[in-house]
């Protein structure tokens, strides 16, 4: 009895405690459930259908993304949906998945607060709300998640931290890059002991970088690019033996930090420290940190040599320390031949100087990019370039480089890019750079080439930009080179002495933005085919001698902003179309034979983007155009008569008038021929053939006593030519950079201009000296009263008193001074197209000759 009473008690105890189990569990299921129910609720797009499945039909551990644990049946463990394009916001019930480890939705559109109730998650490790539009501030209840390791919110609109997460001692990464965190980066970092990864980059942080993350020894990765940090970067952060990536680019800190990298950071691979105000040198330690790959130090103010051993770091892939003010030759190139994945070599912008190196031919074949412009880089290109034929950027522009581009530049096949601007280059553009297809950008501006355009150039169809500008080419423009349709930025063949019309073929140019065609000699009409080029914003054809009238073909290019037609031979009437287009203001007729009234409306209302000097047949306009008035015709017909009449009676006194000059000018000719003939050679009529042995005869072999005068790219001396004609001869210094252009360009400039007030340029001398050197020199008039400076300063000059005495200036004489200077510069601005500055106009500049006329 007493055994069948104990067997019925169990069996009792045993169904009371199943049915608790069973209602708890059922409970417990239908808590996660709701929650989830909830999640889906505050959700208002889906666009791939990824919760239909989440349906009373279908067991929610059965639903897509939701994962149950096996040990406790119905319990939600992970909750992952990434990438789903969800948009809503997060439920507060989602704190009631109690027993949730992973919760990933990442890349989808999840908007407002990060819900507070996500602090009773006591077991999650992983959260990963990244790529989203959370915003305001992380939840506080975030530090009661003791359990979390991975804590990913970046690229949000989180707006700070307020609280202290030093509690989460377990946790591994701390990811808030891409948000709007302000203020100092927290202190309490440095407690979380265990924290690999460290993302705060691309926030607006301030403050200093606190010391305390240097306890953080199982540090691999810390991103701080892109914030607002001051001050250094602390020793111990780059002492960290683990540290593979440290990224600190675009801050304001200071310092020199280098000296720490490479010694105690072994296993660094990505060193970003660009856009700071970092100082010091660049140690040659730096390359113990043998695993480098990435070394990116732009735009800092480094200094001193390059470690010749770069070449230790054999896994490099990019080398930048563009912009800083190293100094060195380009003897460090030879140890990166040892780099055979090196891909990026970027130096522009420093104070490099001396010959590339054969070495640089033998640079790694994976090299995609070498940028050396804004140095003092001399000698020429190497020869041998086919180890490069990866290369798709070159850029050398803004160097010293001299001879001939060598041929061997067609092997590089990959280029896409080839800057060499404003560098010494001299002959033909060799025809095999055609043979480099894939050419996006070609820019050859401000070298000294010469030959024609090689019509081989049309090959590169992918061309967007073509600069030319500024050489001594000749020739026609090729057709294939104004037909290649893919140019997009610019073509520019401005500054050279191109002849012939401009070809049909611009039409071609539909997508181009700047055609720039100044300063040459083309003549002809403009083709009517330009009609077509409807993307134009900015059209130059100035100084060249284009005539007909302006085309109806301008019409349809409703983008234009800047239209430059002066300085050439266009007739009749402007046009009122011009008036109409839409977006233009800048525009300059100048210098044509343009006649009619002009326009009262569009760009003509504003005097300031209108130039119509040199067209004396112009009237009306807005008055700040200063034209005269335009005639009625009305008044022309009634005024006519009176016209004839007096048009007939100056033409009578006129012919009087000159048949009585003719007379005296033939009595006073006989009496001025000795005059004339006995006058100092005369330099009007005969530019002198001068060669170095006259000029070095003449000056006494250049001797200091001859010397009158410096300047920033030259010497001037006083010379006694063969015929006895004396001269001012000023010898161009060629190692000081930009006197070789200054040579050209008052070549250029004063050869083409004539004023009494101007100093006039007799002859060049262009040829070698007796040592076999580049000599370059101008031969102007000599002006025998020396320059107003040594006038108006005479205790400056060391004269003695009787001969300071002598050379006082009057009052008038300091008025016609005055008078002639003011001339000169009105001249230069007003008379010569385009105007002219004179940029250092000072008394030591402006000279006398024998009758003090300046």
């Amino acid at each position: 009895m007493g055994k069948q009473l104990f067997l019925i008690l169990n069996f009792v105890l045993l169904w009371w405690w199943s049915s608790i189990t069973i209602s708890g569990s059922y409970s417990q299921n239908q808590t996660d459930r709701l929650a989830l129910a909830s999640f889906k609720n505050a959700i208002h797009e889906d666009p791939f259908g990824v919760l239909s499945s989440w349906n009373d039909s279908t067991h929610h551990c059965e639903r897509q993304g939701v994962f149950c644990s096996k040990r406790h049946p119905g319990r939600v463990t992970s909750l992952v949906l990434r990438s789903q394009g969800l948009e809503g916001f997060l439920s507060a019930h989602i704190g009631n998945l109690s027993f949730l480890r992973v919760m990933v939705l990442q890349n989808n559109s999840f908007h407002g607060e990060i819900q507070p109730q996500i602090g009773n998650m006591f077991w999650l490790r992983n959260l990963d709300l990244s790529n989203n539009s959370f915003g305001g501030p992380i939840p506080s209840n975030l530090s009661h998640c003791l359990n979390l390791e991975i804590l990913n919110l970046i690229d949000n609109q989180l707006g700070g931290i307020h609280f202290d997460l030093g509690s989460l001692t377990r946790l591994k990464q701390l990811l808030l890059s891409k948000n709007s965190l302000v203020g100092p980066i927290p202190r309490w970092i440095g407690n979380l002991s265990q924290l690999q990864k460290l993302s705060l980059a691309i926030n607006e942080l301030s403050g200093e970088i606190p010391k305390e993350l240097s306890k953080l020894k199982r540090l691999t990765l810390f991103q701080l690019f892109s914030n607002k940090v001051t001050g250094e970067v602390p020793t111990g952060i780059l002492n960290i033996s683990d540290l593979q990536v440290f990224s600190v680019s675009h801050n304001q800190l200071r310092g020199s930090f280098l000296n720490d990298v490479g010694i105690t950071s072994p296993s660094l691979y990505f060193l970003g420290a660009s856009y700071n105000l970092f100082t010091g040198m660049i140690p040659s330690t730096l390359t113990n940190a043998t695993g480098l790959e990435h070394l990116i130090l732009l735009n800092n103010n480094f200094h001193g040599p390059i470690p010749k051993n770069l070449g230790r770091l054999k896994g490099l892939y990019v080398i930048t320390l563009a912009y800083n003010h190293l100094q060195d030759d380009l003897s460090f190139i030879s140890s990166l031949v040892n780099c055979s994945n090196l891909k990026t070599l970027e130096m522009r912008m420093n104070l490099i100087h001396g010959s590339l190196p054969r070495s640089f031919s033998n640079l790694s074949t994976s090299m995609k990019e070498i940028s050396l412009s804004n140095n003092r880089i001399q000698g020429s290109i190497p020869l041998a370039l086919k180890n490069l034929f990866n290369l798709s950027a070159l850029d050398l522009s803004n160097n010293f480089l001299t001879d001939r581009i060598p041929h061997s530049i067609g092997i590089l096949s990959n280029l896409e890019q080839l800057l060499l601007s404003a560098n010494n280059f001299t002959r033909e553009i060799p025809s095999s750079i055609g043979n480099i297809t894939s050419l996006g950008r070609l820019d050859l501006s401000s070298n000294l080439f010469q030959g024609y355009i090689p019509q081989s150039l049309g090959n590169c169809k992918q061309l967007i930009e073509l600069d030319l500008s500024n050489n001594n080419l000749i020739g026609s423009v090729p057709a294939e080179i104004v037909g290649i349709s893919s140019l997009s930025i610019t073509l520019s063949l401005a500054n050279n002495n191109l002849s012939g019309s401009l070809p049909l073929q611009v039409g071609s140019l539909k997508n181009l933005g700047k055609l720039d065609l100044s300063y040459n000699r083309l003549t002809g009409l403009i083709p009517a085919s330009i009609s077509e080029c409807l993307v134009l914003e900015r059209l130059h054809l100035e100084a060249n001698s284009f005539h007909g009238q302006i085309p109806e073909a301008l019409r349809p290019l409703r983008g234009l902003q800047e239209l430059d037609l002066s300085n050439n031979n266009f007739f009749g009437s402007i046009p009122s179309f011009l008036a109409e287009l839409p977006l233009l203001e800048y525009l300059n007729l100048s210098f044509n034979q343009l006649e009619g009234q002009v326009l009262e409306r569009g760009v003509f209302l504003n005097a300031s983007s209108v130039s119509i000097y040199g067209n004396t047949k112009l009237c009306g306009g807005v008055p700040s155009l200063k034209l005269p008035l335009c005639k009625s015709s009305s008044s022309k017909k009634s005024s006519s008569t009176k016209a004839r009449v007096i048009y007939w009676v100056a033409g009578s006194l006129l012919c009087l008038a000159l048949l009585l000059l003719c007379l005296s000018i033939f009595y006073h000719k006989k009496k001025q021929t000795t005059t004339i003939a006995s006058t100092s050679l005369s330099f009007e009529n005969q530019f002198l053939r001068i060669s170095y042995e006259e000029l070095l005869r003449a000056t006494n072999r250049f001797s200091e006593t001859n010397s009158i005068g410096k300047g920033r790219y030259g010497t001037v001396f006083k010379g006694i030519l063969d015929g006895g004609a004396t001269v001012a001869i000023k010898v161009l210094n060629l190692m000081q950079r930009g006197a070789l252009r200054s040579f050209i360009s008052e070549c250029r400039t004063l050869g083409t201009i004539r004023h009494r007030n101007l100093v006039k340029i007799l002859s060049v001398c262009s040829g070698v000296d007796f040592r076999g050197n580049d000599f370059k020199a101008l031969i102007y008039e000599f002006m025998a009263n020396e320059s107003l400076e040594e006038w108006l300063h005479l205790g400056t000059m060391g004269r003695d008193d009787e001969c300071n005495e002598s050379r006082n200036l009057r009052l008038v004489q300091r008025l016609n001074i005055a008078i002639d200077i003011a001339t000169a510069i009105e001249y230069l601005h007003k008379g010569c197209y385009p105007a002219i500055v004179h940029g250092d106009l000072k008394p030591s500049n402006v000279l006398l000759d024998n009758d003090m006329v300046a």
